[in-house]
């Protein structure tokens, strides 16, 4: 396979939230803000490429009985490192996170990724598959964080735009959420089409 093909596919072509609708408890709960979405999309990339190179050179070791479980275990290690990481050095971000942090083990996009690619390919590859697919969370995350905040407190990344009192506080809320996604998708949809 092209290794810029692998690398862009999860960007742009096979987009985890935008195309896929992979994932959508983090993507929906954490992006209240533009820097949560962005910090729970970095920290989700980075487990989708950690444990896609792992599990991409144990694949031979691994028997089949046990993949799954074994899957699993490679992934909450490098969630534990995550969230060990974020609790010690970003106290704040980790405490706005919450829970969601944790349940990257759980997220459908790295398991995923593990059993449909990283499983049945070299590392290289498997590498760049997961940096791709984690750049496309985290852009999605990103930007429906951006949308959501910007709309909702008049702020980008923090810094005020416009006052809040022409905010629409729904954006905020968990309503606005599934309304700056559904339009995102629409929006990206049309342009993949066109």
């Amino acid at each position: 396979m092209n290794a810029v093909k692998i690398l862009t596919n999860g960007i742009l072509k096979e987009n985890p939230v935008f195309v896929l609708l992979l994932g959508m408890c983090p993507v929906l709960g954490t992006t209240t803000s533009a820097i949560n979405g962005l910090a729970m999309g970095l920290a989700t990339a980075f487990v989708l490429v950690c444990s896609n190179m792992v599990v991409s050179s144990m694949k031979n070791l691994i028997p089949d009985k046990v993949r799954i479980p074994a899957f699993i275990v490679i992934i909450a290690s490098f969630v534990t490192l995550v969230q060990m990481l974020m609790e010690a050095y970003l106290p704040a971000l980790y405490e706005s996170l919450g829970l969601f942090i944790p349940l990257i083990v759980v997220n459908c996009i790295v398991l995923g990724r593990a059993e449909a690619f990283a499983a049945k390919n070299k590392l290289f590859p498997s590498f760049l598959d997961g940096l791709g697919m984690g750049m496309g969370f985290a852009f999605a995350l990103t930007t429906l964080g951006v949308v959501r905040e910007f709309l909702g407190t008049g702020k980008f990344f923090n810094i005020e735009i416009y006052s809040e009192q022409y905010a629409s506080l729904i954006f905020v809320l968990a309503p606005g959420a599934f309304i700056a996604l559904g339009y995102l998708i629409a929006i990206i949809n049309k342009k993949q089409v066109s």
